[in-house]
């Protein structure tokens, strides 16, 4: 039968509840001591035990023994990477020489410098974000139909998505950096226009008042002001500060930071100056020769830029625009690299993409009566889509291998889901973040260098 503290924690009284846990654990601490007293005493008249230095014991590396902490092993294998890496490099540089060129990479950008195409797309996607606003104004005033603005809106993002991709193809100026530069802002775009609109959508469905006159966006004014309501949203301030900031979701009040910390955003801006001079290097000294010349695709440190890529980007760069606009959220990434499953790798590595998938992509399918096996599968249809675009239109090369590679996840989820687990599944999701996406844009790359590069690469 339990005593009365512990009847009376379970009926809810807080104060009998830390009785109750107090006499508990006294008694486990009283327990505890004379057990402790015990052993001591007994080793202390055995003298077998005295002179006894073993006892019943797991070995650390072992599952029942609980232990866990590997740091060790971590900085052994960081170290690892760093002395192969640098043995590499210096195989390259004494058969290469020193190929790193900074001035070369603005001609990548601009082959022309009188003309600027790449610069020039994104200078015109204003006029798409202008586009979006007009209508979501005049469906907040009555003035267009729901079913005219979607279909301007449909219009409006169609014609964001393909109107680059055309430029890309058809104009001989725009190098490969430019275009891959260029449409990756339009995708950008592309998605924070879809959750713009249905956002907006969202307040007229909740609210049916419909007025004329626009207040202005608070959601850019000072945390001492009300909070902004539709249709107080729809001003240019408000649009661009969405535009700009770290995220691919609307909302009508995002969470703002209490001021812009200056030492924490020159810390992010030397890491992103750092990290892109290392990766222009990488690319320079590295890639460039060994595919050129020895194509060889297995033998680039494609990985190594890869994750390079990742920390300038999703760390660097995304904290240093957030800290900029004092945006909040600053939950970019989550703990990928200990994804036990793919599943969870593809949710946690890209949180502002995640985010925007299950919000305006996944959520709507099921709501529809979707299953959830067919609205994921059709989440990697989407991204295995985006994924060929960014890589096949800049190169101009149509290999449907990033889409492949993409779709290929839905088999190998469901296989590491079901057959692998803890650090096995761990494992495969490292073996297919090595040798997936980063090895298919390589292969992309290996292939325009030998459509283009024919002469130099056999004349070597």
């Amino acid at each position: 039968m339990p005593e009365d503290g512990e009847c009376a924690a379970a009926c809810g009284s807080p104060v009998a509840a830390n009785i109750s846990r107090v006499n508990g654990r006294t008694k486990r601490d009283r327990s505890l001591e004379t057990t402790s007293k015990t052993e001591r005493k007994r080793r202390t008249c055995d003298p077998s035990e005295r002179l006894s230095c073993h006892k019943t014991q797991d070995s650390l590396l072992s599952s029942a023994s609980g232990y866990n902490k590997y740091r060790g092993i971590l900085n052994w294998c960081v170290v690892m990477l760093v002395l192969s890496n640098a043995r590499l490099f210096l195989e390259n540089l004494l058969k290469h020489g020193i190929l790193v060129d900074p001035i070369q990479v603005v001609s990548l950008f601009l082959n022309d410098p009188y003309r600027w195409p790449a610069a020039c797309l994104v200078i015109v996607a204003n006029v798409f974000v202008l586009v979006a606003l007009y209508t979501e104004r005049q469906l907040s005033k009555g003035s267009f139909s729901e079913r005219l603005g979607f279909l301007v809106h449909a219009i409006n993002m169609g014609v964001l998505i393909t109107f680059p991709a055309a430029v890309v193809l058809l104009l001989p100026s725009v190098t490969p950096v430019g275009g891959a530069s260029a449409l990756s802002i339009y995708t950008i775009l592309f998605l924070k226009l879809y959750s713009y609109k249905d956002v907006n959508l969202w307040c007229r469905e909740l609210s049916s008042i419909k007025v004329k006159k626009l207040s202005r966006s608070l959601s850019c004014e000072s945390q001492t002001q009300a909070h902004v309501s539709y249709p107080g949203n729809l001003t240019i301030r408000d649009m661009y500060y969405f535009v700009f900031a770290p995220t691919l979701c609307y909302e009508l009040n995002f969470p703002r930071s209490p001021s812009v910390r200056v030492g924490f955003l020159l810390r992010r801006l030397c890491e992103m100056l750092f990290f892109t001079q290392v990766l222009v290097a990488l690319a320079q000294q590295w890639m460039v020769p060994i595919i050129r010349s020895s194509m060889k695709p297995l033998e680039v440190p494609n990985h190594l830029l890869w994750l390079m890529f990742f920390y300038w980007f999703f760390h660097s760069s995304m904290n240093f625009t957030a800290e900029l606009l004092r945006f909040g959220d600053r939950q970019f990434y989550n703990d990928w690299w200990n994804s036990e499953t793919v599943t969870y790798f593809w949710q946690n590595w890209n949180i502002p993409v995640h985010k925007w998938c299950l919000r305006h992509f996944y959520k709507p399918l099921l709501r529809r009566g979707f299953s959830k096996k067919v609205s994921q599968s059709a989440v990697f249809f989407l991204s295995a889509f985006f994924h060929e675009y960014l890589v096949s239109v800049p190169l101009r090369m149509f290999r449907l291998w990033a889409f492949m590679g993409m779709m290929a996840q839905i088999p190998l989820a469901w296989f590491v889901g079901r057959f692998l687990r803890g650090n096995y599944g761990n494992a495969a999701v490292w073996i297919s973040i090595i040798i997936g996406q980063p090895f298919a844009v390589l292969m992309y790359v290996h292939d325009y260098y030998v459509l283009h590069h024919r002469q130099e690469v056999d004349g070597l």
